[in-house]
């Protein structure tokens, strides 16, 4: 049985607790980024790390767990001339976070990125590559087992249209969590609050969300987004070099949760945390959600 975050949301009555960061964690724990699959290359090397920091995740309250496919699609791996294919990384993946879960009544999301680094402006792979791209890797994932196709850091108007598109025609569960720019644009140029009306009306079951992003963004994003619709979001925890991976400071779980205060509102699916994060901002997130919804 796949669970379905509507349904999750309707029992709890509240916003599902999402995971918080597993790329900058792994790196503080050793882990040394492969070409372009950063550190998606933990599936080889660290499994179990990867495996027990699901487990963290769960311990802490999360009622989402993202697998570690943020660069495991067909062109990361096959780029970094890697001698597995993509489709074999999803397979580990999955696993590390099934076993990782156990009994435990949480969604699995299948994170599928975008197909080249996520805060790159210009495309340099086709048009045919970049659908070939996600296709196959959301595929591979579906085939795996998770719950749901979890789109994330996605800020390009035309990987997020080949995106939706195939998980409408295919009939699977889908988020698409976008990153946008201070001036509230994606990198493809398109205005946030347009686009995401946009989506709404072309793609009816798109679940949609916004991550990478940094509080006082979104505050702006808030401030003029039409809210009638279920949104989630997850915010970077770095105060610094948080788009190359390094953390040499982080909002503290405390800090953290004063934002999600003035950006939570009935409409919200479900509240995490990006890059920076640990499992005691987790922790933090489900503290808030338990005590508002009593």
């Amino acid at each position: 049985m796949r669970f379905d975050i509507l349904k999750m949301k309707e029992k709890l009555q509240r916003p599902l607790t999402l995971d918080g960061a597993m790329g900058t964690l792994l790196i503080e724990r050793g882990v040394k980024p492969y070409r372009n699959m950063w550190t998606s290359i933990a599936l080889i090397s660290e499994w179990e790390l990867v495996k027990n920091i699901h487990r963290e995740y769960l311990e802490a309250g999360a009622e989402i767990i993202t697998t570690n496919t943020f660069n495991t699609n067909p062109y990361s791996v096959e780029s970094s001339g890697f001698d597995k294919s993509s489709a074999e990384l999803v397979k580990l993946a999955y696993k590390a976070a099934y076993e990782a879960r156990e009994d435990a009544e949480a969604l699995i999301a299948g994170c599928n990125a975008p197909a080249e680094d996520c805060y790159q402006t210009e495309r340099t792979i086709s048009a045919a590559k970049l659908e070939y791209n996600h296709k196959k890797h959301i595929e591979a994932l579906w085939e795996s087992g998770v719950d749901i196709i979890w789109n994330e850091t996605q800020s390009h108007a035309d990987e997020i249209n080949i995106i939706a598109e195939f998980c409408e025609t295919n009939n699977l569960p889908y988020a698409v969590n976008m990153f946008f720019l201070d001036n509230l644009t994606l990198l493809s140029g398109e205005s946030i609050i347009e686009f995401t009306n946009n989506l709404r009306s072309k793609f009816p079951n798109i679940i949609l969300g916004f991550n990478c992003i940094s509080p006082n963004t979104i505050y702006s994003l808030r401030e003029k987004l039409n809210p009638h619709f279920d949104w989630g979001f997850y915010l970077n925890c770095g105060k610094s070099d948080v788009h190359a991976g390094k953390i040499t400071e982080r909002i503290s779980p405390d800090e953290y949760i004063e934002h999600v205060k003035k950006i939570t509102n009935e409409f919200n699916l479900y509240i995490g945390s990006c890059c920076g994060s640990t499992p005691a901002h987790t922790a933090k997130i489900k503290e808030y959600l338990i005590a508002q919804a009593d």
